[in-house]
């Protein structure tokens, strides 16, 4: 176990490239996500309470809930870390002092080094992975239930549903087009075992991934994959999503042309760690939820 609960809430940023991100997603889900930071805070947001002694028994109990291993929580928190240490603090330090302003992208270029398509089609679909397999632990139930998380997406608000807006926007739109969901379909169809053992991402987490081999394991990414491409495709054509909507809020801050998307992509890819921010959010909103229920 790295740190604890409630020292990760304390610690979650209030402003840089990750915050400025997802905060240019409001026009698709406006008013829909709140930057909850700091343990107190978040306890009290989350369960209305002002009561400073009920305010720490559902701190010490949800804090508890996660210290025990029998739980899934340690891994769920572990995996939203995980799938988003691939990337490079380098956009982070180097925008360390502008994040807010309109800073050029064009002087990062020279750094960056786009995904090929595959590589893209395999990091959005571990990341939909492992949105399901911590699902399944935050939720105690088997980690290969695709059928329990696809009905549970109908419910999903707050930092999930903003983390997975930043998957289909960040992960998808952007480096892959307007018609990723078909892409990422058919690329997957014709990824080998082989192909995926050699990738960097599966490697860190496939011992957390359902299935005894890597080919068993690739089906079972086909398999969420295929399970959730519905509610993708919707989710960008009931808000009328396209790359360049996407790329233009995300101007505020950044200036690029728009013939750079897939630099865009790698810039993001490096400078932030949406999966960790909001997974950290949803952990304690989980824990702090059960730890009222059960006092």
């Amino acid at each position: 176990m790295s740190k604890p609960i409630n020292q990760r809430v304390d610690e979650l940023p209030t402003k840089n490239v990750t915050i400025f991100s997802l905060r240019s997603l409001d026009f698709v889900l406006p008013d829909k996500w709140e930057n909850l930071v700091g343990w107190d805070n978040t306890i009290r947001t989350i369960t209305g309470e002002t009561d400073d002694s009920l305010i720490q028994l559902v701190g010490d109990r949800a804090i508890a809930l996660y210290n025990d291993k029998s739980q899934g929580y340690q891994t769920a928190l572990w995996l939203y870390d995980t799938i988003d240490s691939a990337g490079s603090a380098l956009g982070t330090a180097a925008l360390a002092n502008k994040v807010g302003e309109k800073v050029p992208l064009l002087g990062f270029l020279n750094k960056l080094t786009p995904k090929a398509d595959k590589a893209q089609t395999i990091d959005l679909t571990l990341k939909l992975v492992v949105e399901i397999v911590a699902f399944c632990k935050i939720n105690g139930i088997p980690g290969d239930s695709i059928g329990d998380f696809v009905r549970s997406l109908g419910d999903y608000s707050g930092e999930s549903l903003m983390r997975m807006a930043a998957l289909v926007c960040f992960d998808g739109l952007i480096p892959l087009g307007p018609d990723f969901v078909q892409a990422v379909g058919e690329r997957l169809g014709m990824l080998s075992p082989s192909e995926l053992e050699d990738n960097q991402e599966f490697k860190k987490i496939k011992d957390e991934i359902p299935g005894k081999n890597a080919e068993h394991k690739l089906g079972f990414m086909g398999e969420s994959f295929e399970s959730v491409r519905g509610w993708m495709s919707e989710f960008v054509s009931s808000h009328d999503l396209t790359p360049q909507k996407v790329s233009n809020r995300l101007q505020s801050f950044i200036e690029f042309s728009d013939d750079r998307l897939d630099y865009l992509a790698a810039f993001l890819d490096m400078s932030t760690d949406y999966y960790r921010h909001t997974g950290v959010q949803t952990l304690a909103r989980r824990l702090i939820e059960r730890s009222l229920a059960e006092i």
